[in-house]
Formats: structure tokens, sequence, C-alpha cells
């Protein structure tokens, strides 16, 4: 079976901005703090543990609110330690974020929690002095249900079709027994089967909102290996954010400083653009801008509107209804933990990279970036035919036609790349073009004229050749097309399509154990796991 690594550079898939962060080339690194490397936490521990401690109430808030929400959940010893063991003041957290899509949604989901795990395993091996907890920041603030409403099995989309306004972890669940109905059927029978759909059914059916389905979920997932789960969207937390939501009330320090830094990624397409004012105003149903105004701050889309005096004393008693956008969710993240890295996506990590002066100017230490680790799941038959093929990773990873090309020219029997004959057709055509110049300039025009259209003939030939030896070797290629088609649904990446559960289907607990063995988060190396 192919052996070959792919860089995450390599694969064709990330951008130039995360390829550069990756490369670390000069041109961005006013735009991160330190790169992720083991060494490098040592200074962002110190860093940390100095601003972090200062108010040791913060530690006292966020166990009190886990406790809370961990009550009615059967929890492992270990995670239980890490809750309690947030109080120390030398323990402090690795944190992931992720939307609450439904059972999961793809299969990075599973990605982002491993690395973020056996980072900290190999943090407390590093650092034995200090304890490292990993978190799952569930994104309960978020409302863009059309994203998160749905997940994919066996080439099918499962779907939840309601409704939603308001924050999506407020939502009620009410509507998802028709899901399981759905997704029960399309599972079939077996053990695995029967644990996918008792999970589903616990999770989403026995549950009244969204954020409680995802916590049992993801418990029930990882909780075994300490993974803590935060749901953010609390009064008590956000007490300790309000001075920052404030400052953006009154001085708008967000927008200025991200637009500052837009400027520096021009020639990147940007992830966000920052507003005047950066928070939304909340209840159960409602998530609207909170937009200023001639001296007012109205909420959009409502008849909302308060003077200054009034908002801020709207905060101050409650600070719940007020919700950072996705320009001042990180420094809420990094105000209320001891946290000191953000694993994500190549899409987080771009819009995280735009944030580094606004953190500077709120004096709240800038956490270290990880990109998430990234996965092509495989079966061994799957490997055996790549061999068999005479494919490498590589091969598989490149577009579809370039692969189909580049084989097709392997299998022929003779060249089908015309280059040399062009280039010596232009040789001639330069000769004549010498000689055109000592003549009428009329001569000179029908020189380049049929230059250009023998140049065109052989591209032309050069294209039929192609095509002739693609039908003489369909098979094969058929072959291989059906194989790539296997490894990236859609022509893209399996883990941004598939949910877990048609491996879970086929490998039970052993998916997950497998990559808990396999995946390294310091590695930029996009991971094959042979299953």
């Amino acid at each position: 079976m192919p052996t070959d690594c792919i860089s995450y550079q390599e694969s064709g898939y990330f951008t130039s901005l995360i390829n550069d962060y990756l490369n670390q080339n000069p041109d961005i690194q006013s735009l991160y703090h330190r790169f992720p490397s083991l060494e490098n936490f040592e200074k962002q521990l110190f860093e940390k543990e100095k601003n972090f401690n200062s108010d040791i109430a913060k530690r006292k808030t966020l166990v009190s609110v886990l406790e809370k929400q961990y009550s009615n959940l059967a929890v492992s010893d270990l995670t239980k330690w890490n809750i309690l063991a947030l109080e120390n003041p030398k323990t402090f957290t690795v944190t992931t974020g992720h939307q609450l899509n439904l059972f999961t949604g793809p299969l990075y989901f599973l990605y982002k929690i491993v690395s973020t795990i056996n980072l900290t395993k190999q943090l407390k091996l590093k650092y034995p002095e200090y304890n490292f907890v990993p978190i799952y920041w569930m994104a309960t603030e978020d409302h863009d249900f059309e994203e998160i409403n749905y997940f994919n099995l066996h080439g099918k989309k499962v779907r939840w079709n309601t409704e939603s306004g308001g924050p999506v972890g407020r939502l009620s669940t009410q509507g998802l027994e028709e899901v399981f109905e759905v997704f029960s059927l399309e599972l079939g029978i077996g053990k695995n089967a029967e644990y996918l759909k008792k999970l589903f059914e616990e999770s989403y059916v026995r549950h009244n909102n969204l954020a409680d389905a995802t916590r049992f979920l993801a418990n029930e997932l990882f909780g075994k290996t300490g993974l803590v789960i935060l749901d953010a969207d609390i009064a008590e937390l956000k007490k300790h954010f309000a001075p920052y939501a404030q400052e953006e009330l009154l001085k708008q320090t967000s927008h200025r400083k991200v637009l500052e830094t837009s400027e520096k990624l021009k020639d990147y397409n940007i992830q966000v653009n920052p507003r005047e004012i950066n928070l939304f105003y909340i209840e159960n149903d409602l998530r609207e801008r909170i937009i200023l105004q001639n001296g007012f701050y109205y909420v959009n889309n409502t008849d909302l509107k308060f003077t200054e005096t009034e908002i801020l004393k709207l905060l101050e008693n409650h600070p719940e209804k007020f919700s950072p956008n996705v320009i001042m969710r990180p420094l809420y993240q990094e105000v209320i933990l001891p946290n000191l890295c953000y694993i994500g996506g190549g899409g987080e990590l771009a819009y995280w990279l735009e944030l580094k002066s606004y953190f500077e100017a709120s004096d709240v230490p800038f956490p270290i970036l990880l990109l998430r680790n990234s996965v092509l799941l495989a079966t061994e038959k799957q490997a055996k035919k790549a061999d068999k093929l005479n494919l490498s990773w590589k091969d598989l990873f490149s577009k579809q036609q370039d692969l189909m090309n580049t084989k097709v020219k392997s299998f022929s029997e003779f060249s089908i790349d015309l280059t040399a004959q062009k280039a010596f057709l232009r040789q001639q055509f330069d000769n004549l073009n010498k000689i055109a110049e000592q003549t009428d300039k009329s001569f000179t025009g029908a020189v380049k004229a049929q230059e250009v259209k023998q140049i065109k003939g052989l591209e032309n030939l050069e294209k039929r050749l192609l095509k002739a030896e693609k039908k003489k070797h369909q098979e094969e290629l058929e072959r291989i097309s059906d194989l790539q088609n296997e490894l990236f649904p859609n022509q893209s990446l399996q883990e941004r399509i598939i949910n877990f559960s048609e491996f879970y289907l086929g490998y039970g607990e052993t998916l997950i154990d497998k990559l808990f063995e396999e995946l390294q988060p310091l590695e930029q190396e996009f991971k094959i796991v042979i299953l």
C-alpha cells in the first residue's frame, strides 16, 4: 500500500494564507504570537499564568459553571478531576470550538477534539508540573442554523426541518423524533447501528435544547478521555467579560484594530470584516446586531433602543443579553479560560490572524494557533487497490482531471507530450521572423499568424492524442476515478462531507481509538488512517 506522506501545503486544500502561516512566512509573522511547537509553550505558560491568575475569581466562576452544566450527566473520573483542577493556578487549557452540528456534522468534529486531547497529553509529558485540560467550546450563541441542521450519511442528507431565530444552543429539540426515525432506517441493523441509534435518541430526543443534546453527545463520545465541554452562554461568565463589552460599546476598539490588521492581509481573502460594534443582543428567539446611531444604541430589526446610560446599566445587570460575534468571541474565550492554544480549521485560523492587535489593545495574551489534524480515512481494501493501480497518496490528492492526464501519459507506449515539437516549431518561426523583419511589414504579420495557427494545430493534435489514449485505457482510468471518488466524495475532502456514523457502522470504537493512536497535533501532515 502507498507509504508516502502528504503535507498540508502539498495537499492542495489549504489557502495561501494558511500555507504561509505553516511555512512561517516572515510577511505574516506579526499576525501571530508564537508558532505551535512544544518549546514555545513554555513562554506561553508563563505569560498566561501571570495574566490570568491575577483574578482568581475567574477560575472559581468557571468551575462553578461547569459543575452546574455537568450536574445531570454521567461524568468520568478524569473529567471530574479536570473540572476541579481548573481552580488550580497551575492548570491551563487547550481549546477547540465547533458549531452544534446535528449528530456532530462532518468528520472533522472528531479530529478537532482528538487533536485537542492529544496535545494536552503531549504538554503534560513536557511540562509535568502543570495540568492541561482539553476544552470543547460549544458555539451555542451562533445563529446560522442552516449550516448545522443536517449531516450526510451514505450520500443522503439527514435534515432537521425547523426554524431558528435566536442562539442555536437555546433551540428546542422538538421535531427531532422524526429525524431519529429516518436516521434509524438508514442505519439498518447490527451492534454498531444499535449503539448509534441509542446515542442519537438519548442525545436529541431526551434533551430539551440543542446545547444540552450536544453536550451529552460529546460527553458520550469523549468523556472518558477527560474532555471538558463548555457552554459560555452564561451570565456568570459574561460578568467577567462585561468590561470588554463596555469598551466595545463606548470605543469600538475591535473595529479600529481589526481594520488595521486587515490592511496587512489585503493580498489574501479576508475571512471576516468587523462591524462598528461587534456585539449582538440576544434572547431565546432573538439574535440581532447592536447598532450605534446618533448617540443611541439600536437593536437591529426590532423596536429596542437604548441611551448610553441605559445600555451600560443593562450590561451590568444582564450581561447574558450581550453576545460577542465572530470578532469578539475569541477574546471572550481567552478572558474566561486559562487558555494556551486554540485548535481550529484553516478558516478559523484565518480570522484569528486578524485579531492579534485587538488582543494587544485589550491586554489579553494571544493564544498559540494550531491547525487541527486533517485525516483521510481509508480501508485496507482501498489502500491495496491504490497499490495495485500504482497510485501514491499524492496522486489521489490531485485534481481528478490532472490525475487522469498524468496516468494516461504513463500508460501510453509513446509520448503524448508535444512540447519538444512545439519548441522546434517556434525555433523555425524565429528564423522566419528574422527574415520577415528585413522585408515588408505585411509579411511579418503573415509569419506571426502562421506561427499561431501551427502551434494551435499541434495543441489540438496533442488533445486528440490524449483523448484517444484515454479511450484506449478507459477501463483502468475508471478504476482510478472510482477509487478517488470513494475517498474524495464530490471531489472534496472526505472530512468536510461524511458523518462519523458512516465509518462507525463498520468499525465501532476502533474508529475513535485509531484516531487517538494516529493523530499527532504538532505535525504538519495530512494523516492517512487505514482502518
